[in-house]
């Protein structure tokens, strides 16, 4: 079950994990969790139509159905709403109907998520402690960044740790073993976000001065292979570019490397004019110059030449040419003539005005479906934070952190027919 919290995203990485485990999942979700997350995604992951009005016509029992069919409820992400509601015996949704008619035999997982604020307000932790003594598994909050930017306690485990500790659950119940499904015999449907093909560009080019020697930029990447491996942890086939040197990325269906601008423009145009992808997400920070040549003491060279110009030069200056948008040709680069560009551009300390004008020139000159802007002062280093604009062509979609940009992105990328 889930309830509305920006961590709907994450719910949906471990929903995606469990059918790849072999259960049966059913969603079961509030109408504020669907603002975070639409029912083609979850859909998409399931298989199953997305259940959140018990007063729909052949849904009305659906609070005694589902609780007899499901072997394990989880409710992730949990909001302080569900908690106190649930702790008082409220029931004024399906979500917290199911939680009445809920049959104490068989396991009942809660994840919170929510501000810190409202995880450690004492009416949340009583009610916290009265569910515990009911017997439901509590899956406390971790201490992180949180959406709103505070830093403490209620963000949402992580995935991966959900979803050891469900199956540890259903494996010390009995219900499952090597590759059974809990719940009927019939198999789980294969995700259908396996069906599109995204492609993910990470971390900045190298330009070549000497074989020691570069001109590169401050991007670490992570905003692309975070990107990359939610996408592929959901179901969704991605291929990632990332630059050479960046973190390793995990969980990525294919990766490969790039150094230089040519070498990611060649590789881009590889993949783009080979592969039938349906996005490409184009994050990663391109070198707008490359080395010409170098002039060291009055003698030139080309880049390379020299295996290392040394370090007893009295001078030594460079010639930088200039290389064409890469983002501007990825729709000519690719066979799929319907191809979906979400493009990324980084001002540095720009004004609101200067920062639009960027965001509209490079609508304009890439013909990007999507922008995702943020200015050099948005960027925290020591907390590695990013505060993101996403806008389309008719302007502002949303704004706020990587996880707000995660959600939102997977909205984009399930197209409405996909099932």
């Amino acid at each position: 079950m889930m309830t509305g919290s920006i961590a709907c995203y994450k719910a949906c990485h471990v929903v995606s994990r469990l059918v790849q485990a072999g259960c049966e999942v059913q969603v079961v979700a509030t109408s504020a969790a669907l603002k975070f997350v639409g029912n083609a995604t979850l859909e998409g992951l399931t298989g199953r139509p997305v259940i959140s009005d018990m007063y729909t016509s052949g849904n009305v029992m659906d609070h005694i159905h589902l609780v007899r069919w499901a072997d394990l409820i989880l409710v992730a992400p949990a909001t302080a709403n569900f908690i106190n509601k649930s702790a008082q015996g409220i029931g004024d949704d399906l979500v917290s109907t199911l939680f009445l008619a809920h049959d104490f035999k068989k396991p009942f997982m809660i994840a919170p998520a929510m501000n810190v604020s409202m995880y450690l307000h004492p009416v949340t932790q009583k009610s916290l402690e009265t569910l515990k003594s009911m017997g439901l598994d509590i899956l406390d909050s971790a201490s992180g960044i949180l959406a709103c930017g505070e830093e403490g306690y209620g963000r949402l485990l992580e995935p991966d740790i959900i979803l050891k500790m469900v199956l540890e659950k259903l494996k010390v119940t009995g219900l499952v073993d090597s590759g059974k499904s809990p719940g009927s015999s019939v198999a789980p449907k294969s995700s259908a976000l396996s069906k599109i093909k995204v492609l993910v560009t990470a971390g900045g080019t190298q330009e070549p001065i000497d074989t020691v020697r570069t001109i590169t930029n401050l991007s670490s990447g992570r905003t692309g292979i975070s990107l990359a491996e939610y996408l592929s942890q959901m179901g969704f086939d991605v291929t990632l570019l990332q630059a050479h040197g960046t973190a390793k990325a995990e969980h990525v269906n294919h990766r490969d490397l790039f150094t230089s601008f040519a070498s990611l423009d060649e590789k881009l145009k590889h993949y783009l004019s080979t592969e039938d992808f349906s996005h490409v997400i184009h994050a990663a920070a391109v070198s707008d110059y490359s080395v010409a040549d170098i002039e060291v003491n009055g003698t030139k060279y080309r880049p390379l030449e020299v295996k290392k110009v040394s370090s007893d030069a009295n001078e030594m200056t460079l010639h930088l040419k200039r290389n064409h948008k890469i983002v501007d040709r990825l729709k000519d680069y690719s066979r799929n003539k319907n191809l979906k560009v979400i493009a990324f551009k980084l001002t540095s300390h720009a004004s609101e005005e200067a920062r639009k004008e960027a965001v509209n020139k490079l609508f304009t000159a890439s013909h990007a479906d999507y922008v995702v802007h943020n200015d050099l002062t948005d960027i925290d280093i020591v907390n590695k934070t990013h505060k993101f604009t996403l806008y389309n062509h008719e302007g502002f979609v949303a704004c706020d952190g990587l996880d707000q940009l995660t959600s939102e992105l997977i909205q984009v990328l399930v197209p409405k027919d996909i099932l």
